[in-house]
């Protein structure tokens, strides 16, 4: 069983992805939650951690409330694609859990201090702001990291926020450049894998009809959240961004990528956030180390096989 951290800024797809990993306990064991500010502010990226927890009833998982702005910058939001709550879709009860008073980044460095070296993976479904603030904090804890598995960036697909930067990224450049330069096992799941995972009309109806109450909660949740992309995009759906992460480390042979240098651009004001993937290895290895798994394929219905059947598995 493999040991996570769950660091997040829910998010309709990051609630998702939350379900996906507590619906996995023989493979998962989620030892904590993070919660950052990203997709809207820190206070409601707590509380929707809070009710996803309650969703899945599994309560005694601890949240732990992170940094609410990032290393230098000011806070960017995505309210205009997930809404004023973040988990715009069926309104949900406020939650009977609390968070717990140690701060995530505190969290962090403690689980990975006194861990065994190696047993513990840390997944960011948000800005990396969290992770890098621990790595700056206690920089003896990056070599006890077992690897990092993240939702972010884009290279073929360019940019979600701007033309050239995927939103997790651009909102704290400066800590994803930290990240990407810390020498840990580091796997993305870009923007240029997770636009092949739309929530089509047919896949809707699974989620609809996986017979359970959280089914009928992440079909709500999904039918808001596809309205900005469908519109955006013209597409059939919206892509599931960060549950690509939890189906990464369930099933990793539905995922296909390479080993990549990968940098991040926190100067420029035109390209502020880009992930520069060096795909085709035009760089010297010796100069420019290849330092991230870049995934660039999925089998997007055996993702959605792997996603709706453990689902179902909920309340």
């Amino acid at each position: 069983m493999k040991k996570i951290i769950i660091d997040t800024d829910p998010g309709q797809d990051d609630a998702i992805a939350i379900l996906l990993a507590l619906a996995s306990p023989n493979e998962l064991e989620v030892i904590g939650i993070t919660t950052v500010a990203g997709n809207v502010p820190l206070n409601l990226t707590t509380l929707n951690a809070l009710k996803i927890l309650e969703v899945a009833d599994k309560v005694n998982v601890p949240v732990f409330a992170g940094c609410d702005r990032p290393l230098r910058r000011k806070l960017v939001t995505a309210e205009h694609v997930h809404g004023a709550t973040g988990l715009n879709g069926k309104q949900l009860p406020a939650p009977k859990i609390a968070i717990k008073e140690q701060h995530g980044v505190d969290f962090i460095i403690k689980s990975l201090r006194e861990n065994e070296s190696e047993t513990i993976t840390l997944c960011p479904l948000g800005p990396l702001t969290n992770i890098a603030s621990a790595m700056i904090k206690a920089p003896d804890i990056i070599d006890k990291i077992e690897q990092i598995v993240l939702m972010g960036g884009a290279y073929f697909e360019v940019g979600n926020v701007t033309p050239t930067a995927e939103f997790n990224i651009y909102v704290d450049p400066d800590a994803a450049d930290i990240v990407m330069r810390s020498g840990v096992a580091i796997t993305m799941l870009p923007l240029d894998v997770t636009h092949q995972v739309l929530t089509t009309e047919k896949r809707m109806k699974r989620f609809a009809n996986l017979g359970n109450e959280a089914g009928k909660i992440i079909a709500s949740w999904v039918s808001f959240f596809e309205i900005f992309d469908e519109e955006k995009y013209g597409s059939d759906g919206a892509p599931l961004h960060d549950p690509c992460v939890i189906a990464y480390l369930l099933k990793p042979e539905l995922f296909k990528g390479r080993k990549v240098n990968l940098q991040i651009e926190t100067q420029s004001k035109l390209t502020l956030g880009m992930s520069v993937a060096d795909y085709w290895g035009v760089t010297s290895e010796k100069t420019h180390p290849r330092n991230v798994m870049f995934i660039r394929d999925v089998n997007a219905n055996g993702f959605y096989d792997l996603l709706t059947k453990r689902l179902a598995l909920l309340p």
